[in-house]
């Protein structure tokens, strides 16, 4: 039978391939391993804000990787933040790079991601996730915690600003109910491993995006007038829900496409300036319909479905 691939394990600092698969509870939820490295960059140091200092080590397919993504390109630090993209799917020895193409990594010339968490000094023990910020100065990871790093690139400077302090209580309510509910609620519904789980799991992603709605209805953004945090982090739930939550994990209800007003808003969003680049639907369907003896022992990936995302004329 295939195995799922492995997401691995570091403890003190050693790279351990057998992945023990998701955590859950006695009541079959799915529960999030938290992120265990967050250093910040500050105007004052150790970590600075400066053009040229860290580089980002990303996978496609990955929504949380997706975020610095989104938030390094519409920023504008493209050219001041290196990035590295992983294959599309792990294998054995977690995300991984090729020797050369796309899928290389000129900053360290790792083959995999634990070989950037296994620099880390005091030995890192936890998931091995990305996105991982490193810092070429100190060799050292910054942060692998995704709502750290594009807060963080927030201080280079450059761009809009996606945390107005006129409206970051609204940002922080919906920034915590979409995380809970839809970023991971749709991780809780696909990796549930009994009835009522999934139910309640399910239910609450339907039930936010649903709030949403109403709120798109009236408005343009989540928060304020203008794009703010709030609408980056929820874009790439939306980017992959379709393609693949709607099918791979059971978030069925109603797709992204069926919400006139969240319809259009995310398709506004995938027409901004550089936002398209930052989106891989082919990648998505690769990763969540990877083989797994839970969702999808035969690995087979679905042709679609054919979706527009150009935006209303």
């Amino acid at each position: 039978m295939n195995r799922r691939p492995a997401m691995g394990v570091m403890i003190d600092g050693t790279y351990h391939a057998d992945d023990p698969g998701p955590d859950t509870t006695e009541g079959g939820h799915f529960k999030r391993a938290e992120a265990k490295i967050r250093d910040w960059i500050t105007p004052d140091g150790p970590y600075t804000p400066d053009p040229g200092r860290y580089h980002l080590y990303v996978a496609w397919n990955c929504p949380w990787a997706h975020r610095a993504l989104l938030a390094r390109t519409i920023l504008g630090l493209d050219d001041a933040i290196s990035v590295s993209y992983a294959r599309p799917r792990r294998t054995d020895q977690g995300w991984v790079y090729d020797t050369e193409g796309e899928y290389a990594d000129a900053e360290l010339g790792v083959t995999a991601v634990h070989q950037v968490y296994a620099r880390q000094r005091p030995g890192y023990t936890g998931r091995l996730t990305v996105p991982v910020l490193w810092d070429r100065r100190t060799e050292q990871i910054v942060s692998n915690e995704s709502a750290d790093i594009i807060r963080m690139f927030g201080l280079f400077g450059r761009g809009p600003d996606l945390y107005p302090s006129a409206h970051r209580a609204e940002i922080d309510a919906w920034n915590d109910r979409i995380y809970a509910t839809v970023n991971n609620g749709v991780y809780r519904a696909g990796f549930a491993r009994k009835q009522e789980a999934y139910d309640e799991a399910v239910a609450q992603v339907f039930a936010t995006l649903d709030a949403i709605e109403d709120r798109l209805s009236g408005h343009d953004w989540l928060a304020g007038d203008s794009f703010t945090e709030a609408d980056l982090r929820l874009f790439p739930t939306l980017a992959r829900f379709d393609v693949a939550y709607h099918y791979a994990f059971k978030c069925n209800i109603r797709r992204i496409m069926d919400y006139p007003a969240l319809w259009r808003y995310a398709r506004r969003i995938y027409a901004m300036p550089g936002v398209a680049e930052t989106v891989r639907f082919w990648v998505y369907k690769q990763g969540y319909f990877s083989p797994s003896e839970l969702r999808n022992p035969l690995g087979i990936v679905p042709a679609g479905p054919l979706i527009d995302w150009s935006p209303d004329p």
